[in-house]
């Protein structure tokens, strides 16, 4: 499984936008209300083409933990060992497991994660991030204005792409990978 977060600024309408007419879309003030900014978390578990996410109302190490519980505890409560891919965030960390659970409950997840983390400027290998951004591109590309909407709109896109089992196909192959990343390979010449 892949996971990865974004911050969303919640943007809400000053006046009521015009509906569109026959050659004429709809149309929205320029004015707006900042209504603050949530956390959409992006779980993706490529070989299975499934997707899941939660939205928080911060960015915190504790936000991040309880992701991590949830799919521990609640997603796969009988696996030895939990996978996850993510970046090098300062709060992708078992520490903050720490900080969310008591210390028993927050070693016994630690235990069944076996963390790997993407090159620092490799951000793009992580399949939870194409995620994101398919998400930000294809449902989250307007104003939505509280975190009930951006929770609603989350959800009916994962249950889209879920239903369709929409796959990421990887196409960055390991010749790929040795010309574009030929500082991090030997060479045996």
């Amino acid at each position: 499984m892949a996971v990865d977060e974004a911050s969303k600024q919640l943007v809400g309408e000053v006046a009521e936008p015009l509906p569109p007419e026959p050659g004429r879309p709809e149309r929205f003030d320029y004015e707006y209300v900042r209504n603050g900014t949530a956390n959409p978390f992006r779980v993706s578990e490529p070989l299975l083409g499934r997707r899941a996410g939660r939205v928080t109302a911060r960015r915190t190490a504790k936000d991040f933990a309880e992701v991590l519980r949830w799919r521990v505890e609640d997603r796969y409560p009988e696996a030895e060992k939990v996978v996850p891919v993510m970046d090098n965030l300062n709060t992708h960390k078992l520490a903050s497991l720490y900080e969310a659970s008591e210390p028993g409950r927050a070693r016994r997840i630690a235990e069944r994660l076996e963390i790997h983390h993407t090159p620092k400027h490799g951000s793009g290998l992580n399949v939870a991030e194409i995620e994101l951004s398919v998400l930000t591109r294809q449902c989250l590309d307007r104003r939505i204005g509280s975190a009930e909407e951006l929770r609603h709109e989350v959800a009916a896109c994962e249950a889209d792409r879920n239903g369709r089992a929409v796959e990421v196909r990887w196409r960055f192959t390991t010749d790929d990978a040795r010309v574009k990343l030929h500082r991090l390979y030997p060479s045996l010449q």
